[in-house]
């Protein structure tokens, strides 16, 4: 239930002789603010602990600064382009990956990979009942652990079981991210949210979720106005991983 303590993982720069070549990049998509379609681009700047650059998804708090998606699902789905506003568009199966999972893009950026791609209301509605059948074809989620230049085309290797687990519950992620958070400090629901890798509408569910675990931990989740005095939680550590 616990995050994993930095300290206790290898360095990106132990793991030399552990990647294993798997496929490389086919397509890359941004997504900018308010636009309404992701837009395909040549090569994009991943940022370490933060995502894509000029990405709406990027962000320093969130477990699913990218998305990473497979050609054969396109096939298996016969889906339109980008159907899956995918970030990345690889060419082996993202079935096979799990959460720990490193995949380092070209020779600077890495990525971890940390859980399933739930199915949208936006995907459902534009093919009803897809939900219910694509399981992992979805996708996998991702956050940047060393940024780079990611390049169409590049070549893509992995290293397996390296980082943290995320489960691909999301009552379990919610419940991990809490049982994080420091003793004397506290967490916002809207926080909890965006660590969990959920929309803030699920935060309606969050008491009994957080009702499974013991009071004094589950009491460290609060609204801003009944955490006055005391400090909120910056999140610190919890995506925590020594690069070099």
């Amino acid at each position: 239930m616990f995050p994993f303590p930095s300290t206790l993982l290898p360095t990106l720069a132990a793991l030399s002789d552990r990647w294993q070549p798997i496929g490389s990049v086919q397509t890359l998509y941004v997504r900018a603010g308010k636009a309404p379609e992701p837009r395909s681009v040549a090569e994009a700047q991943a940022i370490g602990g933060y995502g894509l650059a000029e990405d709406r998804h990027a962000s320093i708090l969130s477990p699913r600064q990218l998305l990473v998606a497979d050609n054969g699902a396109y096939r298996r789905w016969d889906f339109p382009e980008g159907m899956l506003r995918e970030n990345l568009r690889v060419d082996f199966s993202t079935r096979g990956l799990a959460s720990g999972d490193l995949l380092r893009i070209g020779s600077d950026v890495v990525l971890w990979i940390t859980f399933v791609c739930e199915p949208c209301r936006l995907l459902e509605r534009r093919a009803p009942g897809i939900a219910a059948k694509i399981g992992r074809d979805r996708g996998m989620l991702a956050r940047v652990l060393r940024g780079g230049t990611i390049r169409r085309g590049a070549e893509i290797a992995v290293c397996r079981a390296i980082a943290p687990a995320l489960s691909d519950q999301w009552q379990q992620r919610v419940q991990q991210v809490a049982c994080a958070v420091p003793e004397g400090a506290w967490i916002s629901y809207r926080q909890l949210a965006e660590m969990a890798g959920v929309q803030t509408a699920y935060c309606r569910a969050f008491p009994k979720v957080l009702a499974q675990l013991p009071a004094p931990v589950a009491a460290r989740v609060r609204s801003p106005r009944s955490g006055a005095g005391e400090a909120p939680w910056s999140g610190a550590g919890f995506f925590g991983m020594a690069q070099d």
